[in-house]
This record gives structure tokens, C-alpha cells and sequence, in this order.
């Protein structure tokens, strides 16, 4: 198998190989090599801050969310070009740690089931890191399972009034958004009384609580919902439908993940090709 880029993919690698030299923050480079993926603390700045400027310089030059439909805020890129620029964009990547959740898992599921008009609003800002998202789905007493969750929301009119607790959510207290998984009918089984929204995290009635860790960072949060007014316009996907919809997140979150990971393909093919056993 021949894994050497095509003539059409060595002009977009040069292409993405040169932007990079130009515009990257070369000062922070060895840092970020130095930094373990999720566990970015820098000296000098902050990563949220140095990642939205390089997040938004990416996006003016057409490189942010590389396979998002341009008028989403993509380039529509194909698969391989979007590999090509993970490569090239080397630690730099490690840049855009505070909005992987928002690309990776609630851009995509907002693609699939939020109103065009939706769309078109939140899904250019959330490419261009003007504003960041998380994913408010885990709960205290539902560890591993998802569908166990007791945040309710019941519906008032057009509205829909948000109770409960979520807990271990990645960058709450810098985000904008957020995509919120609730029970709205607790007669039901429980994967089919689900249903998701996103909201505001600036709304009235959310307080976020940062969680302090052993290594003296705060990247996790728990997250209050006091008689929070969601519009029902917010809702993602049809009511009771939110197990469906969380599937989508969740799928996207395993891609994005695997994705951002350095292969190691290089390392492997060497192991492979020059272990000697007896």
C-alpha cells in the first residue's frame, strides 16, 4: 500500500506547511511540545485566550474545521486533507484543546439536528472560537451510564424549565454554550424519557462550580440548573428522542478523540518491520 500523498495532496500540504510557518505562535512551541495532551498549562498565558486567537486567525485564513461545510465555517475539506493539516499543524494543534468538545461533538450534533437558522448562527462562531461549547451530560449519581440521569425538564408552554445537576463538565466555566441531556419523561424506560437542548451557560439560574484537581488544575466543573428557561426553539431533536441524539454526540466524540491522537502509524510500521522474535 502506497501511503505517500498524491500530487494533488503534497500541493495542499505545502499550501498548509507554509500558512503554519507564517503565522504560527512560534513562541509557545516548545511548551506545547513539552505539555501532555489535556494537561496544557502554560507560563506565560492563557490557553483559552492564545487558543481563540489562533482558533480565529485559523478561520479568517479558511483552516478552522477543515471538513465543516463552508457555510457552516468549514473549508469543506476532504478526509485526508483534514489528517494532512493535523500533521502539519504538529503542537499548534494542542492550541485548540478548549474547543475539541465544541468541533468534535456539539458543532456535529448540532449539524444534525439543530434548524438551519441554528446553523448558520452558532455553528461559524463555534468554528472560529469566538464562542466555545460544552457537553452537559454526566451526572453524580449516573456514573458511567448516560441514560441514568435525573436532570429534569419539564415543559411549560413554548418553554421548557431545566432542574438538576451535572457533574465532570470540561471547560464550563469559559463556555458560551452548551448541549444539555434531560429526562423529560421519568414514567418511561429510561433511554426513551430523554430529550437534548442547548442553552446559554451565561443563562439566569446555571451556576457553574469548579472542581479543583490533584495536579492543581480545574479543567472540570459541576454544573447547577435552577428553574432554567430553555426555549423550546432550543430543543435537538424530537422529544423523548434524546438517547438517538446523544448517540450522535457520543459517536462524534470517539472520532474526534481518535482523530486528534497522534497515530504512532510511523512507530508501529518500524516495530512491526524490524522486531525480531524467536
Amino acid at each position: 500500500m502506497n501511503f505517500d500523498d498524491t500530487p494533488q495532496e503534497a500541493a495542499f500540504r505545502d499550501t498548509a506547511r507554509a500558512w503554519i510557518a507564517a503565522n504560527a505562535p512560534k513562541e509557545l512551541e516548545a511548551e506545547l511540545a513539552a505539555s501532555s495532551l489535556g494537561r496544557i498549562r502554560l507560563k506565560h498565558a492563557d490557553i483559552v485566550e492564545v487558543g481563540k486567537a489562533w482558533q480565529k486567525k485559523k478561520s479568517d485564513a479558511g483552516w478552522a474545521c477543515l471538513h465543516w461545510p463552508k457555510e457552516y465555517g468549514g473549508r469543506g475539506a476532504t478526509p485526508i486533507e483534514r489528517v494532512i493539516w493535523q500533521q502539519e499543524e504538529g503542537v499548534f494543534g494542542k492550541l485548540t484543546q478548549p474547543f475539541q468538545i465544541g468541533e468534535g461533538m456539539c458543532g456535529p450534533t448540532v449539524m444534525a439536528y439543530g434548524s438551519e437558522e441554528h446553523k448558520r448562527r452558532y455553528l461559524p462562531k463555534l468554528a472560529s472560537g469566538e464562542e466555545i461549547w460544552c457537553q452537559l451530560f454526566s451526572e453524580p449519581a449516573g456514573g458511567s451510564d448516560v441514560a441514568a440521569l435525573r436532570t429534569r425538564a419539564v415543559k411549560d408552554g413554548d418553554e421548557w424549565v431545566i432542574n438538576g445537576q451535572k457533574v465532570w463538565t470540561t471547560g464550563a466555566h469559559y463556555c458560551d454554550y452548551g448541549i444539555l441531556l434531560t429526562r423529560t419523561d421519568p414514567d418511561v424506560p429510561k433511554h426513551k424519557g430523554l430529550t437534548m437542548f442547548f442553552l446559554d451557560m451565561k443563562s439566569k439560574s446555571v451556576e457553574v462550580r469548579p472542581i479543583k484537581q490533584a495536579n492543581g488544575m480545574q479543567e472540570f466543573n459541576e454544573v447547577y440548573f435552577t428553574d432554567v428557561v430553555i426555549p423550546d426553539s432550543q430543543r435537538l431533536g424530537a422529544i423523548g428522542d434524546g438517547w438517538n441524539v446523544s448517540l450522535t454526540t457520543l459517536m462524534n466524540e470517539r472520532m474526534s478523540i481518535g482523530a486528534r491522537l497522534a497515530t504512532g502509524f510511523p512507530e508501529m510500521f518500524e516495530l512491526c518491520a524490524n522486531l525480531m522474535t524467536e
